[in-house]
């Protein structure tokens, strides 16, 4: 075994990372190969323990090599697709049969707080009257606050509230769910 671990790790485990090179080749994974070569340590241990020298140690090797790459790439090919079905395309239209993009709203020199407390508090769109229903009165008090420039610290020494009453204060104001009436 000691000699089978120096021959591949000779010359900074030259033998093992053409070995990684060669399949990764083989397969057209266009692929970090340094994420394959520390892969391909944990395999070359596990393939030492199971070794049982009915056939050469370089095919058992590359079997195992082979399959693990395969089932490697297969997982983070799922983790693109999940990504993908949950991603939006930047034009898709705010609402039917409107000219407003979601890349519209991304580029809004505006905040939620700036758009709400704007000189025109008196009048509200009803998306806006929707999206403040949705709020809680600590909620609505942490938003105004934030608008007119508030630092977090301030505004937990003013509404003499916690860090994680804050925290959920303001992620409520910017989740998905309350702003997309805005939208």
């Amino acid at each position: 075994m000691e000699q089978i671990i120096n021959t591949y790790y000779a010359n900074n485990a030259e033998k093992l990372h053409n070995l990684v090179d060669r399949i990764l080749f083989k397969l057209r994974f266009n692929v970090d190969n340094q994420d394959f070569y520390s892969l391909a340590n944990e395999i070359f241990v596990d393939v030492l323990k199971r070794y049982d020298k009915q056939q050469s140690f370089d095919g058992f090797l590359y079997s195992c090599l082979l399959n693990k790459f395969k089932t490697e790439m297969t997982r983070r090919n799922r983790i693109k697709r999940q990504a993908d079905m949950m991603s939006i395309p930047i034009d898709t239209p705010i609402k039917e049969n409107d000219r407003l993009t979601i890349g519209d709203i991304l580029v809004a020199e505006n905040t939620v707080e700036e758009e709400i407390f704007e000189d025109n508090q008196n009048y509200y769109s009803c998306q806006m009257n929707q999206y403040l229903n949705r709020l809680s009165l600590l909620q609505k008090e942490v938003l105004h606050l934030i608008s007119i420039g508030f630092s977090p610290n301030e505004i937990i020494e003013e509404l003499h509230i916690n860090k994680k009453q804050y925290d959920d204060c303001y992620n409520a104001i910017h989740s998905y769910r309350n702003i997309a009436v805005l939208l």
